[in-house]
């Protein structure tokens, strides 16, 4: 194994362990609030904390990682996500874990973008599908396989332990990918350093709007009253000025933040949209389906993951399967993943609809399994070819925008998602099965949007050329990476 296949395994070791943080949770809420007498936004915030963290530090941190270096902001945001895991494993009150979650966010919205910068930096444009490919499985795998290793924590371990080793886990790893990552990650030198400004208007304008942007969907259950989708016009507005600001920045010969022309290239543009408009979809899956099985029909937290395992297994050959392929059938790969996603999800309802009692968990197992086919075949190649025209200087920031609209879509998903569900529990006298099954077909909803958007970069691939419709990575001009 090359220098840049082991930088890789570090760099999916970390990527895997801050994704995995985002769903694990999940099925030790149960017992985190029974041990540390947690409120209802208690909670809430031990979960949306870490993603809200995680939304903010994406882009900031990529753009620093493309001008400073790559492997020196990966290994201090690591250090400071295991010194944050330690903590929430040790948190003796409400506050102390809240705070170590949102440590524990922003640590990762700082590891992140590097993964898919180191990508972008140690291969050449038609070597990059395999490693691509390895972090769509990495994504895929880490956010439906979090309630199963979470659920086998608590078995093992009991409600009050287990919950704790759901972030103790994470130190010994932490320390060796540290360790590791220090020998085998490439550094810069000092010379090789960007010297200009690193935007700092432009960051905080960023984070403001994301901000501003994230605050009502993560907390749409806790605050009922209907101003606070004020903030979503706020952060437009906030948005809006940080384009303008960018705009500016660009035009005094200075690097901003993010380069706006990235848009108007439609790999990048519409890649963009289709992470957004999947991740609302896809992430939503979980978290429905876990408090469907777990309060709903009382199964174990172990058993609820197992239940969800058909789809961590199918998206991670498929990632693996589609990453080495996306060369050679380009977009039309994703638009027939999204196609796929949906006709799963599609058969889990009818699943659901004649077995919605406690063997729902069997009925679902093969259309979960054909769904997560599909999730394999959209992750790591749209990212693949999202990314494949964007410069290496400027990957860490890229990609971290292509998070960042990941990180939007799951808190739009799980906001809009989520509140049917609770609204079609509430109107139906308590029918888990039903309300499941209705948020369901919203989720579906978001994926055919998605389908939507990939079928018209097909359709303009196809009017560009035959050459243009199946150009992936290989496709790209030299001079532009």
């Amino acid at each position: 194994m090359t220098n840049r296949w082991k930088a890789l395994t570090v760099a999916l070791v970390a990527g895997f362990m801050t994704l995995l943080d985002v769903s694990i949770v999940n099925v030790a809420l149960p017992s985190i609030r029974a041990d540390l007498d947690l409120s209802p936004g208690g909670l809430q915030w031990v979960l949306s904390g870490y993603a809200l963290t995680f939304g903010l530090l994406l882009v900031p941190s990529g753009r620093v990682g493309d001008a400073r270096g790559r492997r020196d902001v990966f290994i201090a945001g690591l250090a400071m996500f295991t010194l944050a895991s330690a903590a929430a494993g040790m948190a003796t009150s409400a506050l102390w874990l809240i705070v170590a979650r949102l440590v524990q966010g922003a640590a990762a919205g700082v590891v992140n973008p590097q993964v898919s910068g180191l990508i972008q930096q140690l291969f050449k444009p038609a070597e990059r599908g395999r490693p691509f490919g390895l972090l769509g499985a990495t994504i895929g795998v880490s956010t439906a396989v979090g309630p199963l290793l979470g659920g086998l924590l608590i078995q093992l371990l009991g409600a009050e332990q287990g919950w704790r080793w759901i972030f103790f886990i994470n130190v010994p790893i932490g320390i060796a990918a540290v360790v590791l990552g220090r020998m085998w990650i490439p550094g810069r030198s000092p010379e090789d350093r960007e010297r200009e400004s690193l935007d700092p208007v432009g960051v905080v304008l960023l984070g403001v709007g994301v901000l501003l942007l994230l605050l009502p969907l993560v907390e749409e259950r806790e605050w009922h009253s209907p101003a606070k989708w004020l903030l979503v016009v706020a952060a437009v507005a906030v948005l809006a000025g940080f384009v303008a600001w960018e705009r500016r920045f660009a035009r005094r010969g200075r690097t901003p933040l993010i380069e706006l022309g990235l848009f108007g290239v439609r790999s990048y543009g519409l890649g963009a949209l289709i992470g957004l408009l999947y991740f609302a979809g896809f992430t939503t899956i979980f978290f429905i389906y876990t408090l469907y099985l777990q309060s709903g029909l009382h199964y174990s937290a172990l058993a609820a993951g197992v239940a969800i395992t058909p789809f961590a297994i199918g998206s991670a050959v498929a990632s693996a399967v589609g990453g080495r392929i996306v060369n050679r059938y380009g977009r039309p790969l994703v638009a027939a993943g999204l196609a796929l996603v949906a006709a799963g999800l599609i058969a889990t309802v009818i699943a659901l609809h004649f077995v919605p009692g406690h063997h729902a968990g069997w009925a679902a197992a093969v259309p979960l399994l054909i769904a997560g086919i599909g999730s394999g075949m959209v992750i790591s190649p749209n990212q693949t070819l999202t990314l494949s025209e964007v410069p290496v200087r400027r990957a860490g920031a890229a990609g971290a925008v292509l998070q960042t609209g990941q990180r939007i879509g799951t808190a739009l998903g799980i906001a809009v998602v989520g509140a049917i569900f609770f609204n079609r529990l509430a109107a139906n006298g308590g029918s888990w099965s039903l309300a499941f099954r209705t948020s369901l077909l919203v989720t579906i909803a978001f994926v055919l949007v998605a389908l939507v958007a990939a079928l018209a970069d097909v359709r303009a691939a196809r009017h560009a050329g035959p050459s243009a419709l199946n150009a992936g990575p290989d496709a790209v001009v030299a001079s532009r990476t």
